[in-house]
């Protein structure tokens, strides 16, 4: 007897692969308390779970755990923290668009990107210091707080053409956000809710 095969395909060792980049990474964990050690305690299981929704176009992200940070010029950043889960999935998603969204980004562009680190910021800036008399810095306010979902949406689209990297991209950026109290925020705009 034939199993239907599933909408999206995403290979089981894709899952496994993001799994190991988030089990590197650390972190705490989300909303549902479950840390990267007990993940790994279920761990075929918990992995064949997150592969067979993402593959049959099931899965939702869950609300992300609101963190707040101290800024260095005083006040609070807040984060958001996803589950284990939702961090590998994320991952599914990053290991198949970044090497063709890393590829439009000009070479100075540090943040986020593989190979690239805040040191080899510094050291280019530091270069740059010894060449030039005058620095440029900017900086945009809330640019991650106020990011609008659908201009964000439609560069992504412009770039990325996976419907299953579409479909997830959309739900991370409208999952909401718990509080501290339980308060749950429901996001229409900005990108801090998701730790991608």
């Amino acid at each position: 007897m034939n199993q239907p095969s599933k909408p999206f395909n995403i290979d089981k060792r894709e899952v496994y692969e993001a799994y190991l980049q988030v089990r590197s990474n650390g972190g705490a964990a989300g909303v549902d308390g479950v840390t990267i050690e007990q993940f790994e305690s279920d761990l075929k299981s918990n992995l064949y779970k997150i592969w067979n929704r993402m593959s049959s176009g099931s899965y939702f992200p869950p609300p992300v755990r609101a963190v707040s940070i101290p800024k260095k010029s005083g006040g609070q950043r807040i984060l958001g923290v996803p589950t284990v889960a939702d961090r590998v999935a994320q991952a599914v998603v990053k290991q198949l668009i970044e090497p063709a969204l890393d590829a439009i980004f000009l070479a100075d562009s540090y943040g986020y990107r593989p190979g690239k680190s805040v040191l080899d910021a510094v050291g280019v800036t530091r270069q740059r210091c010894w060449k030039y008399d005058w620095v440029l810095e900017f900086d945009i306010k809330g640019l991650f707080d106020n990011i609008d979902h659908e201009l964000l949406l439609r560069a992504v689209r412009k770039h990325v053409t996976c419907a299953w990297a579409l479909l997830y991209i959309e739900r991370w950026l409208t999952a909401p956000m718990v509080q501290e109290d339980g308060t749950v925020i429901e996001r229409s705009r900005g990108t801090r809710n998701r730790a991608w």
